[in-house]
């Protein structure tokens, strides 16, 4: 299985048009820093890790669509019960904050707003982002750590599919792998006017692939993502890179 699980709307409904992915492009264009308000916000994206866990190619593939579902979710657009919320998050910085989850507390984060998205079998639920000083309970209490997943042999790319690329080199955590593809999947959208949740390929680019990549998203011919520096990474560092094929 492959799409949103139902949580309040149409599985099957098509995604609204996205102005409020607008700003990121226009920001991504231009290479210019977000605005600060001085309100640090992220979008908290539980990982389902039930006992054993889902394989890492699908979480991270779950975690890139869940991300932008919400950007492109009906109540996300002007005039829905979302729109605020997500459109000062997209206009400051996409911070996400990815957690772990199992059993009755994958249960509870159902409750809260956000859209949970299956991926042969992985399940992932990116929430509505707000401030960090203000995440509910439910959520605060779900861990960070502990995150990682073995690698996986996913086989080869879907035609057609779009691909983030992960900078195998970076050895990063499944929860920043996760977070990384989320801004991908986002910048992705962006760039290329979707209105609709694909399918992403989430694959490892080892170096040669890697610096091919770097290449080629220097010519504009795919979208790079370079993190804040929070967690993991040094500030600017090219973590994933999207591409159409």
């Amino acid at each position: 299985m492959r799409g949103r699980v139902g949580d309040g709307v149409n599985a099957d409904q098509s995604l609204a048009e996205a102005p409020v992915l607008a700003p990121l492009a226009a920001r991504y264009e231009r290479g210019a820093e977000p605005v600060s308000d001085g309100i640090v916000r992220a979008m908290p994206v539980v990982l389902r890790l039930e006992r054993p866990p889902a394989a890492r190619t699908p979480v991270l593939e779950a975690a890139a669509a869940a991300a932008l579902a919400v950007c492109l979710d009906p109540r996300a657009q002007p005039g829905g019960e979302w729109h605020d919320s997500v459109s000062i998050w997209v206009a400051t910085q996409i911070r996400k904050i990815a957690r772990r989850a199992r059993g009755a507390h994958w249960a509870a984060v159902q409750e809260l707003p956000g859209v949970t998205w299956e991926v042969d079998g992985a399940q992932v639920r990116a929430l509505l982002p707000g401030p960090v000083d203000e995440v509910p309970k439910v959520v605060s209490r779900l861990q960070i750590g502990g995150t990682d997943l073995e690698p996986d042999e996913p086989g080869p790319v879907p035609p057609g599919a779009p691909v983030i690329w992960v900078n195998a080199g970076l050895d990063l955590t499944v929860g920043k792998a996760a977070a990384q593809v989320g801004h991908a999947s986002m910048l992705y959208a962006a760039a290329h006017g979707l209105t609709s949740v694909p399918h992403f390929a989430v694959r490892d680019a080892e170096p040669d692939r890697w610096a091919q990549l770097c290449a080629a998203a220097g010519r504009g011919e795919a979208v790079a993502v370079r993190d804040a520096g929070f967690t993991e990474v040094a500030p600017g560092t090219i973590t994933c890179i999207a591409t159409s094929s």
